[in-house]
């Protein structure tokens, strides 16, 4: 399995920014995916996940209402569609895909269920 991230970069506070995150290896569709971030010298934390359907989503209470994840199954294509970003939201921002087909969205908040992870894309946010 491997996952492509990209759409990294440095915008002001208040801005947006849109992650995409591309995906081969495996029946895409059959799998939740999610989004973590790491800031430097901090543990890598749970931003988003969506179901293999779409229809459900789970984020961490730090990017609630701010922060929406996508999909697209036939492009095999996971998105993180960022606003209202702030300083805080500076780090390396990483995809992440499931051991199981059977992970729910709200399962991958817990980063024992990720088997395979993407190399990451930097976003830098300023004040």
């Amino acid at each position: 399995v491997q996952l492509q991230a990209s759409g990294g970069g440095l915008v002001q506070a208040g801005g947006s920014l849109r992650l995409s995150c591309a995906a081969s290896g495996r029946t895409f569709s059959s799998y939740a995916m999610g989004w973590f971030r790491q800031a430097p010298g901090e543990e890598r934390e749970f931003v988003a996940a969506i179901s293999w359907s779409g229809v459900s989503t789970y984020y961490a209470d730090a990017v609630k209402g701010r922060f929406t994840i996508s999909r697209d199954n036939a492009k095999n294509t996971v998105y993180l569609q960022m606003n209202s970003l702030k300083p805080e939201d500076t780090a390396v921002y990483l995809c992440a895909s499931p051991s199981w087909s059977t992970t729910t969205a709200q399962a991958m908040g817990d980063i024992r269920r990720i088997a395979y992870w993407g190399q990451g894309t930097l976003v830098t946010v300023s004040s």
